[in-house]
This record gives structure tokens, sequence and C-alpha cells, in this order.
């Protein structure tokens, strides 16, 4: 059923929970993960033309650390993992990448919300992500 789940990363600490999730899955179907960062160009548009190089490279730093530390983990769980860094919108890059690479599963966590405000909004990426991707998404309550 699953041969390719993807999972979207912010690098934030829910993280572990979401790639909990995945690699229970993973290892059931025997599928591979993707983990995918996406560098968000609206947070280094603003900047002056001089600072963009300096933001741009600490924000790639970032998304490396979040990817490595995420394929790490699901490798220690013994599933085969790649990474993944894209530059763009992030909700639109998560559709796109699922639909270029063939993914049957999109894992991805909760906003961090709790309560009621969770069930009535989830973070804007993953809500944007549950309306518009063409496979099966999986929303995990970082929270719980």
């Amino acid at each position: 059923m699953y041969d390719r789940i993807l999972v979207p990363t912010d690098g934030s600490t829910g993280t572990a929970r979401t790639l909990e999730h995945a690699a229970s899955i993973a290892n059931a179907f025997d599928a591979s993960v993707d983990v995918l960062y996406v560098l968000d160009e609206r947070m280094y548009q603003a900047a002056s033309e001089d600072a963009t190089e300096d933001v741009i490279r600490s924000l790639e730093e970032e998304g490396d650390r979040a990817i490595d530390d995420a394929v790490t983990r699901l490798e220690d769980d013994g599933v085969e993992a790649t990474g993944h860094l894209e530059r763009g919108i992030p909700y639109r890059d998560i559709i796109a990448f699922s639909e270029d690479n063939a993914v049957d599963l999109i894992v991805m966590g909760t906003h961090g919300r709790s309560g009621r405000d969770r069930l009535a909004k989830m973070g804007s990426v993953t809500d944007r992500v549950v309306k518009n991707a063409d496979v099966p998404v999986m929303v995990v309550d970082i929270e719980a």
C-alpha cells in the first residue's frame, strides 16, 4: 500500500513524534521515507541584497541540520531515508514533491496547538497540504 512516504520537516521538536509514526508505517510496509525541508523563500526576500546571501546560508544550514537529524532517526529505526532541501513556498513544494516523486503518503505534524483550537486550526502549511494533496495525509498531533 505504501512504498514511498514523505515527511516534511521544519526542524521543530515535534518532528520526533512525526518521525516515530512515519518509521512505524515504513517498517510495516517496507517503504522508504523522503525527508523534505523547504527553505521558505519569503524568509529572505525581505532582506537587503547584501544580507541575502548570509540569510540564505543560515537558513540552508538550519535545513541541513533538520534533514540530517530526521534521516539519522529514521535510519536508526531501520528505515531507508533520503533528505531533500528545496527553496520555495512550503505547502506548494510539499505537494509538488509528492506529485513528482510518486509519494504514497505524507506524514506531517500539527502546528502544536492543543484542545479545540487544534481541531479548528492546524498549522497553515499542514492545513493547505491536507486540503490540496492528491495522496493521503496523516497528521500527527505533536502535542499528544
